[in-house]
């Protein structure tokens, strides 16, 4: 018999004789952050309100073994015996990670009075979010925050307080990555679409990510057609881009002749696609005479006289 069944044995003989035993809770969920005898035993009555000690750290567990139990039973008159020295009651306390956002924010309102540029961002090296209570009111404050702008690296001390834990304090360490504009397509595209204003949203990637060739403002794209698909959510390319046709190829179009006192209209064929301000040769379907003209609308070509 070994020396823990013994003393386990020899507390058995001594135990108070009661009518009714309490239950063991194998697992415990505890909420606070202290231990009570409810905690452990089921059937406590008015003694299940006794705290016991500290509550493990939020995320954390902690186990109370056989021996353990029958001498906190004992001591607080629970009328519990232990089948065996295995028995024993695991104990958890619900946490949740502190959100990289959260810290992020509070971090960047530390470094901007130091000059940091609004739209830089902060990259964490190694960092472990601390863990709190599940439904704990938490503050975060920065503390000896440092930036060094020729470096490009920060360095600072995050103070987290959250009702039941004592105050955590975390190293936080980085640096500095600037980051430039980028157009994304804002959903799938066909080959010869025209961009719309809604079709493309900006976005802001670390400089390094740019993809070479990438247009960076709106009005680089918008009214020009596609040459090829772009997925949604990948960079619009100016290569991939073209002036948007305003007359196709065969269309009938509107054939307009200005001179000083003069005005003509007539009807044409296009004998090739063009952009908006492009040159066409256009055929009139009256003389069946081909002439050069401008785009100057959909569908409209001007020939000659005052531009």
């Amino acid at each position: 018999m070994t020396a823990m069944r013994i003393v386990l044995w020899l507390m058995l003989l001594a135990a108070p004789a009661q009518a009714d035993l309490a239950t063991l809770r194998p697992f415990a969920v505890v909420e606070d952050g202290v231990v009570r005898l409810s905690d452990l035993f089921e059937g406590a009555g008015p003694r299940g309100a006794a705290v016991l000690g500290p509550a493990p750290a939020p995320g954390a567990r902690q186990v109370v073994e056989a021996g353990q139990l029958l001498a906190i039973a004992r001591a607080h008159g629970i009328a519990w015996r232990p089948v065996g020295a295995s028995e024993r009651v695991v104990l958890e306390r619900p946490g949740r990670a502190v959100a990289r956002d959260e810290v992020v924010l509070a971090l960047r309102a530390a470094l901007r009075g130091q000059g940091l540029e609004e739209e830089a961002e902060l990259e964490l090296t190694g960092f472990a979010p601390p863990l709190v209570p599940e439904r704990a009111f938490v503050q975060l404050a920065v503390e000896g925050a440092v930036l060094d702008l020729a470096g490009g690296r920060f360095a600072a001390t995050l103070a987290v307080a959250a009702d039941g834990v004592p105050t955590q304090r975390v190293r936080l360490a980085g640096r500095v990555v600037p980051t430039v504009p980028m157009l994304v397509a804002a959903r799938r595209m066909a080959a010869g679409e025209v961009v719309r204003s809604g079709d493309v949203r900006l976005v802001r990637v670390p400089a390094s990510r740019l993809r070479p060739g990438a247009a960076q403002e709106a009005a680089q794209v918008v009214g020009q057609a596609l040459r090829r698909p772009a997925a949604a959510d990948q960079p619009v390319l100016l290569a991939d881009l073209a002036a948007a046709t305003a007359v196709e190829r065969g269309q009938t179009v509107t054939m307009l002749y200005e001179a000083p006192g003069i005005a003509l209209t007539a009807q044409g064929r296009a004998l090739d696609a063009a952009p908006r301000g492009g040159s066409v040769p256009v055929m009139n379907l009256g003389s069946r005479t081909v002439v050069e003209a401008v785009v100057v609308a959909p569908g409209r070509v001007r020939v000659g006289g005052v531009r």
